[in-house]
Parts: C-alpha cells; structure tokens; sequence
C-alpha cells in the first residue's frame, strides 16, 4: 500500500488526514525502522507493508467502532503501538494508555509519542494480570484493544477487567477469530462482558481475513480476575 493509497482508502471511510498527520505516519515509519535495527520492534519493514498491515490495519477498527470522541483507550501488550498510536493520530481527541511487559517497547514508545507530539499518551511496563488488579485501571476505560496478543480465552480475563462498565473490549484478529469466540464464550461471561458483534471484513490489496470482535461490558468482573501471572495463558477460562 502506497502512501497515497493509504491517504486515499481512509478518505474513503470518512477519516481526512491532514498534512500534519501523514507527516506523523511517515515519521512513525522511519523511527520503527529505525529503532528495528536496535531491537526487535516488527518482522515488517517494507513501507508499503507497514502502511497496509500495520497502519491501516490498526486503523480498521474505526470503521466499525466510534473513536471520534473523546474516550480513554487502554491497549494491552501494544507492542510496537498498534492499535493504538495509528488510532491516536487519525482521532487526536482520544486518550490512550498503553501496558506492555518489555520495558525496550516501552521506551520505543515514550520516544515515538515525544517525536509525533502526542498528548494525552501514558505508558505503562507492567504485566496486564497486575495492571488490572491496580484501582487506579480497574474497569476504568472506555474501551480496551488488543491486537496480535493471545487467543481469546486467554485475552479476555486480561482486557475485560479493565474495561468500565457500559464500555467495550475490542479485540482485532485475524483467520479462525468465531473458532477463538466459541471457545472463550464461558469466560466472557465469567468476566462481565456479552459478545455485541463481530466484524469482518477482508485487507485491501492481499485480501486477507481481518476480524474486529466487540464485548461490551455489562457486568463488574469478580475480583479474583485477571489471575496471577501466567495463569490465564496455562489455564484459560473455557
């Protein structure tokens, strides 16, 4: 995906870039290249292929779910930033906070929102099983993303903990997602959270599956979850 293929597709679902966000893109680019060389950030560095399956990628969440307004945002193990950094620069008005367990990423994080002037970005090196037991993050976010993480009887005890009640996990994965959903059916529920809906929809140019999932939270989840760390990937709640 060129950069004027990128520009051109989001115009296409309503998301106008100005000149100073694509700038933001293009740096963003060429600082994951860059700090790529020094750590293993992404298996992806062509251009074009970071423009399609990482930005746009990341993006494609908006196309089914509201991010024009001010909400706060929590992605679990962002890795690189995505989702959350790509949703970041198209909708600027939105908070995010960011927990990833290598404090490498972290730091590549902390540079890149400096680099972009990002406001309103927080990052956080901890475990997800901690940091949804801290009340300072407990069911306070408006929605919480994972993308590329774990299965997702494993993702659910770690994300739907945070979520506030009324909110949503956000889940973005690829093939064999409704094989993942029936399986971790059990622990949503468990959790607090309901399946509202599940999106797919196929990445332009390669064609390949893309799936958005979205629980809602309706319930508290209990207060014995996320379990210790570890626990949730050895023993998922099936």
């Amino acid at each position: 995906m060129k950069v004027e293929q990128f520009v051109q597709l989001l115009e296409e679902k309503g998301i106008a870039l100005s000149s100073n966000q694509i700038q933001q893109f293009e740096r963003y680019f060429e600082l994951l290249v860059e700090w790529n060389e020094k750590m293993n950030l992404t298996a992806i560095t062509q251009k074009e292929d970071v423009y399609l399956k990482h930005f746009f990628d990341s993006i494609s969440a908006s196309f089914f779910v509201d991010f024009n307004q001010q909400l706060h945002i929590c992605d679990v193990g962002a890795g690189a930033g995505f989702p959350s950094i790509p949703l970041k620069i198209c909708f600027p008005e939105i908070k995010i906070s960011i927990v990833d367990s290598l404090q490498k990423r972290i730091s590549f994080l902390e540079h890149l929102a400096k680099e972009l002037k990002l406001d309103q970005a927080y990052f956080y090196h901890d475990r997800a099983e901690t940091f949804a037991k801290n009340k300072e993050h407990r069911e306070k976010y408006d929605i919480v993303t994972a993308r590329a993480v774990a299965r997702m009887s494993v993702l659910n005890e770690l994300c739907l903990p945070l979520v506030k009640i009324g909110g949503a996990f956000v889940a973005m994965k690829a093939a064999n997602a409704k094989e993942e959903l029936e399986a971790a059916q059990k622990g949503i529920k468990i959790l607090g959270g309901k399946i509202q809906e599940v999106y797919s929809f196929t990445l332009p140019f390669e064609e390949s599956e893309r799936n958005i999932i979205v629980i809602k939270k309706d319930k508290s989840t209990p207060a014995k979850y996320p379990r210790k760390p570890g626990t949730p990937n050895k023993m998922p709640l099936e």
